[in-house]
């Protein structure tokens, strides 16, 4: 089958690979009718996470039909249209039974390599290094999906592709930066990064009820869509002083919620995305956004971390984190958790998720959408190709 391989730093192509087996009785096999790249995909491209081997199949936001399934999958059949999350989980575990599905214990191979690097290992996840299982992902024609009796979503409407792919990642996502960030009606919440997990977090905190969002970027398409589209004031870091502009819209208070929906590419020290690195960087991320969050935040207000990291931060203010009595949530999506409720909100027409996409490609041009989105060229927001 085809599938879209990575080979180093800045270098991704689309290879013929073994086609997925059924390899486990709670497997099933998919076919892929529409996938996407993901912000966080980007850190790969740009070599900041570790455990990268030369042809490992990228990509963890999916849907398609099922084709196979193992003996122990009775809730699928072959035929079924589902929406698969990207992190992995057994559904049974210690972890799994509080509905804290990114910390399954079963699902990562890998655990100890993870558990030396972080303590203990968080689950598995679809196309994002042996660090975290090694699991090929779903930039492909077909996909294996390990615990498929705890992870598709099945979808029985009419809903497209489109409004549907989202619920396997950033929309979650976005959605679990807001409840992270324990938002109080009317609360005043500032989000960093207008990419598409910026976007959601936007739509998100509206529905949470927030009684105003500030957005803020340096790309303009980026602010346009959270202004446009999702009704959200906006300050570009690049025209004005972000601090001061915050202080000024609330009347010296600072947000009360703030949240980082960049990671570990923030801006600040020249531009991460054109920088070269070696396929296994270990350089510490940076910590622009984080810092300025700690800084803007009212004192006793709650800081939300989606953002994705992939090494240590140095020069934290971790004194401003504790001097103004500040709370942080943090975490990768507990999808499993959060996918049902939201497909839900779009089929009340509370959100049409496919507002994100600006580019459309097959899955044969992948190389030239991760290109196009790292160098936000084109008005590139979000990609979704199909194979």
């Amino acid at each position: 089958m085809k599938a879209l391989t990575w080979h180093g730093t800045h270098d991704v192509r689309v290879d013929n690979v073994a086609d997925p087996k059924i390899e486990d009785s709670r497997d099933a096999i998919i076919k892929v009718s529409a996938t996407a790249i993901c912000g966080s995909d980007l850190h790969l491209y740009n070599g900041l996470m570790g455990g990268m081997q030369a042809g490992d199949v990228l990509g963890h936001e999916f849907m398609g039909e099922v084709v196979e399934t193992g003996a122990d999958v009775p809730n699928l059949k072959q035929g079924d249209r589902v929406v698969v999350p990207f992190t992995i989980a057994c559904g049974s575990c210690f972890f799994c039974n509080k509905s804290l599905y990114s910390l399954c214990d079963e699902s990562n191979p890998n655990a100890d390599k993870a558990a030396e690097v972080m303590g203990h290992s968080p689950s598995a996840l679809f196309g994002y290094s042996h660090l975290l299982g090694g699991i090929p992902g779903g930039q492909a024609e077909y996909v294996r999906v390990p615990y498929a009796d705890v992870g598709p979503l099945k979808v029985e409407s009419d809903y497209s592709d489109e409004q549907l792919l989202f619920l396997s990642d950033i929309y979650p996502t976005g959605w679990m930066a807001a409840h992270n960030a324990d938002i109080e009606p009317g609360d005043t919440v500032a989000v960093w990064g207008c990419g598409p997990v910026g976007q959601f977090t936007i739509r998100s905190a509206w529905m949470l009820g927030a009684g105003r969002v500030i957005a803020i970027d340096r790309v303009p398409e980026r602010l346009k869509l959270a202004h446009d589209k999702a009704g959200a004031e906006t300050i570009n870091f690049e025209e004005q002083d972000v601090y001061e502009a915050l202080l000024e819209m609330t009347k010296g208070f600072g947000p009360d919620r703030c949240i980082d929906a960049v990671g570990a590419e923030a801006h600040g020290q020249g531009d991460p995305e054109a920088e070269r690195r070696d396929s296994d960087s270990t350089e510490e991320n940076h910590p622009e956004a984080l810092n300025e969050m700690i800084r803007c935040c009212r004192k006793g207000g709650h800081l939300s971390l989606p953002g994705v990291y992939t090494n240590a931060v140095d020069n934290f203010s971790l004194h401003g984190l504790m001097n103004k009595s500040l709370s942080l949530k943090s975490g990768q999506t507990h999808m499993q958790q959060y996918m049902p409720p939201l497909l839900k909100t779009i089929e009340q027409g509370l959100i049409d998720p496919s507002f994100i996409i600006t580019h459309r490609l097959p899955l044969a041009e992948a190389p030239d959408g991760y290109a196009a989105f790292n160098a936000k060229k084109d008005g590139c927001i979000k990609v979704v190709m199909t194979p």
